[in-house]
């Protein structure tokens, strides 16, 4: 991938605005105004070729007289929405925004595609409901909930069903069985093309990138599957990516965001970067509409108490140092042009909007493929094989800036959960002030402190502290002093337990993170305090860096005050590492 692809889909043949990277390794301010309506007053009865979409934009409040102004000169009203004085317009004449651009109370026009609107946009087709496989017998805590402690976080709440948080993206499996439970189908819709389309299952996915950004947010907690990072929230899915070419044009963004707003969404996820334009600028009339419209949206929304998250993208680049971009538009054929830092990546860049980085697989460094930038990015989230749920009934893992931007979304989530009375500003705010800093690796492209860097900005999120900082007391014991693990020994860490009466649980959770480049040499385990031993990874995952998961360990037989210990056991030569620290949750 060039650095032109930043948001697109990695591993997909098609040109499409993702945050994510594709399977790696599958596993089977506030614009006050009435309700924004979305109407097809005039629209066009049938389709015709060359039918361009554009957004008129006008003073909020009545755009009636913009919409007869749009009939008059060449235009049909495809939806409006009056409260952020947005018109949708449809227009097989090429000097219809020409013409439009000189109408009084216009302030702008912008053509928001280089292609025809697809007759679909007319009549659209249902996407499939597909059918479901049988449920996982396990509900293993993978490691990337781990490092974010949302496995810690469960213990005091796994969120509050009041709160909504709406996936924008390709769509959501609702029949999935670890979605089904958190599904909220009553505010869910489709937005492709523009327009709310509010019939039962408009709302399905078109691809699988939605329905896998819906479980790392709220997958249930039900013993199967995958868990996401606010088990206990509702989600909504708004379908903003078109089926064919799973892009998410300005207008469908336009849609999503109002709906957003309007119905309640204290979190959103935006896993994408709105087409055609990787990059917005304000000085082509057309992309200066894209980001006066879409900025129009997302402050509605954020006025309405829904707080944006958005992924950063993948294609390593620095969004504070923009020079070129070569891959917009990605709806007909890219050029190469040169930008400055005025042009946007939208949602990400817009105002009031959370700008997620991915951590790689230690969840302490920068993903490889993930932006950066100073002042840019605002925290980070484990991005790299992320487990999570996909159409079917099935389970994949995928890796991005779009999985990244999820686990944060949970985590407002859960703040949400907590403090009811929070504002957008406010769950901003925590999120950053809670996050745990990250330095800069050896790279001269990271610039900051450890505090707030270009790379991670203010750190990883923090699931435990959104919840209230720490387990019910008692319950939680952590040693954080690092152990060397030479070749070919066995080293120990130690946890004294008080205060906890009676046995152990029969879900103990062992949390372990264990930096070393071989984790295939390691054996680890668990022991009790009368000598029991416990074995929770024996020398698997060969030459992979690193062990940085919770473990669940039945020693209900063990008492559960006394010295317990982290053995690790390092069988060969050549690579070694440290315990960093471990925990242990009754």
């Amino acid at each position: 991938m060039t650095a032109a692809t930043l948001g697109a889909a990695l591993a997909l043949a098609v040109p499409a605005a993702f945050a994510s990277t594709g399977p790696l390794s599958p596993a089977p301010s506030a614009m006050t105004a009435a309700p924004a309506a979305a109407a097809p007053a005039a629209q066009s009865a049938t389709w015709a070729a060359g039918t361009r979409s554009y957004l008129v934009i006008t003073a909020p409040g009545d755009t009636s007289a913009v919409r007869s102004a749009v009939t008059a000169n060449g235009g049909s009203v495809f939806s409006y929405f009056d409260a952020i004085g947005v018109v949708v317009a449809h227009s097989t004449s090429s000097t219809f925004a020409t013409t439009m651009r000189g109408v009084s109370g216009v302030q702008k026009v912008g053509a928001t595609r280089t292609s025809d609107v697809p007759a679909d946009a007319y009549n659209p087709a249902l996407p499939s409901n597909p059918a479901q496989s049988a449920a996982p017998a396990t509900e293993p805590v993978r490691s990337d909930m781990s490092q974010i402690k949302a496995d810690q976080a469960w213990a005091v709440t796994t969120g509050s069903a009041s709160v909504k948080v709406g996936i924008l993206d390709t769509g959501v499996d609702d029949q999935h069985q670890d979605l089904a439970p958190n599904f909220n189908a009553a505010d869910s819709v489709s937005c492709a093309y523009g327009k709310p389309d509010t019939r039962a299952g408009a709302w399905r996915d078109v691809d699988q990138h939605g329905t896998h950004v819906a479980g790392t947010v709220a997958a249930a907690k039900n013993g199967k599957g995958a868990i996401g990072v606010a088990p206990g929230v509702k989600i909504s899915s708004v379908r903003i990516a078109e089926p064919g070419t799973t892009l998410f044009f300005p207008e469908n963004t336009v849609c999503a965001l109002v709906w957003a707003g309007d119905h309640g969404f204290k979190v959103t996820n935006n896993s994408y970067y709105t087409d055609p334009w990787q990059f917005n600028c304000p000085s082509d009339l057309d992309q200066a509409a894209i980001l006066e419209g879409v900025g129009r949206a997302q402050k509605y929304a954020e006025g309405k108490g829904s707080l944006q998250v958005a992924a950063a993208g993948n294609a390593n680049y620095d969004l504070a140092n923009k020079t070129t971009d070569t891959a917009s538009p990605n709806d007909s054929t890219p050029v190469t042009r040169n930008i400055t830092n005025d042009c946007l990546d939208i949602p990400a860049e817009l105002p009031g909007v959370v700008t997620v980085a991915a951590n790689g697989t230690n969840g302490s460094s920068k993903a490889s493929f993930s932006n950066f930038g100073r002042n840019v990015i605002e925290v980070s989230a484990p991005g790299e094989s992320v487990y999570s749920t996909v159409p079917g009934g099935k389970y994949s893992s995928l890796s991005g800036t779009s999985m990244a931007a999820p686990h944060v979304a949970g985590v407002a989530a859960l703040l949400a959960s907590v403090n009811p009375s929070y504002t957008p500003a406010d769950i901003r705010a925590k999120l950053g002030e809670q996050a745990t800093d990250l330095a800069c690796p050896s790279d001269g492209r990271c610039t900051g402190t450890s505090a707030n860097n270009s790379f991670f900005g203010e750190g990883r999120v923090d699931a435990l502290k959104a919840v209230g900082a720490t387990p019910p007391p008692g319950k939680y014991f952590e040693n954080t002093t690092d152990v060397a693990i030479n070749d070919n020994a066995t080293v120990e860490s130690s946890l004294s337990v008080t205060g906890v009466s009676g046995n152990a649980p029969a879900a103990l959770k062992v949390g372990v993170d264990i930096k070393h480049t071989y984790i295939g040499d390691l054996k680890v385990d668990l022991v009790a305090p009368d000598g029991t031993v416990y074995t929770v990874h024996n020398r698997t995952g060969s030459g992979t860096d690193n062990i940085v998961q919770t473990f669940t360990v039945n020693a209900s037989s063990e008492v559960a005050n006394g010295t317990w210990k982290l053995r690790v056991n390092d069988n060969a030569n050549a690579d070694t590492g440290k315990i960093d620290a471990w925990n242990l949750t009754f």
